[in-house]
């Protein structure tokens, strides 16, 4: 699979599937053992966007990906495992009267196959960076090993949480920590504006790191038109998950 690169035009939706029966979970990267014992169903992250006419759905999964080489085939998607974007549609919004899924499923030799509710179906090889297409061209599909595209600034973060965890234990000279209901500490709009400027700077003030910038992740990038999602009404959610074949 070569690398490749997807560009994140914007955000609208990301969810973590629910608990049902038999289902990896996981909006995240790198998250609990068990998730990670199998890392082509550990999601990282979920994302949508429009592209004109259609809507682009992507999926990255295996946190810390790695290619083929001499010594062995690199990160591959599951052949037991079902990968599915679901999303639902309405007219307002916290109200959905349609849903269609998204499905992909795997061979081992890496064919994908995969089904826009009853409507489009494809099957092949999505490697390539222009995709896999359907005959009548309303949905595209590309799955393989990609730049991950999270940006995540890890040494701000870190330096912002041993901040606050310095505030609620009283070890800041000069200010007596306050808690809300929960438990949570309660910070002036000062020391708020002054962490929300860490957490997008480097600890010594300077521009963010992106701790993913040389990581990579398999991706399943599928671009529909929209007509097949937005048949209850324009508002659309969108929630990835990962599911054991049966």
């Amino acid at each position: 699979m070569n690398r490749s690169t997807i560009t994140v035009l914007g955000l609208t939706c990301i969810a973590g599937i629910a608990a049902y029966a038999r289902v990896a979970k996981s909006a995240d990267h790198l998250d609990a053992p068990a998730t990670k014992a199998d890392p082509a169903a550990d999601i990282a992250d979920v994302y949508t966007f429009n592209d004109g006419a259609n809507a682009v759905f992507a999926m990255t999964l295996f946190p810390a990906a790695t290619a083929a080489t001499d010594a062995g085939p690199g990160a591959q998607f599951s052949d037991s495992v079902v990968y599915v974007f679901h999303t639902a549609s309405g007219n307002t919004f916290g109200t959905t009267t349609a849903s269609e899924d998204i499905k992909c499923t795997f061979t081992t030799a890496q064919v994908i196959s995969c089904w826009a509710g009853t409507d489009e179906y494809v099957t092949g090889d999505a490697s390539a960076t222009t995709g896999l297409s359907t005959a009548d061209g309303k949905m595209k599909v590309f799955a393989g090993l990609v730049g991950d595209p999270f940006f995540f600034n890890l040494d701000g973060f870190h330096t912002t949480e041993a901040t606050v965890e310095a505030y609620a234990a009283g070890n800041i000279t000069g200010l007596t920590p306050a808690f809300n209901g929960a438990g949570c500490p309660l910070l002036a709009d000062s020391t708020a504006a002054l962490l929300r400027t860490q957490l997008t700077t480097a600890p010594d003030g300077g521009p963010a790191q992106d701790f993913f910038a040389n990581l990579d992740a398999l991706a399943i990038v599928v671009s529909l038109d929209k007509g097949f999602v937005n048949k209850g009404g324009p508002l659309v959610s969108v929630w990835g998950g990962t599911y054991q074949a049966q």
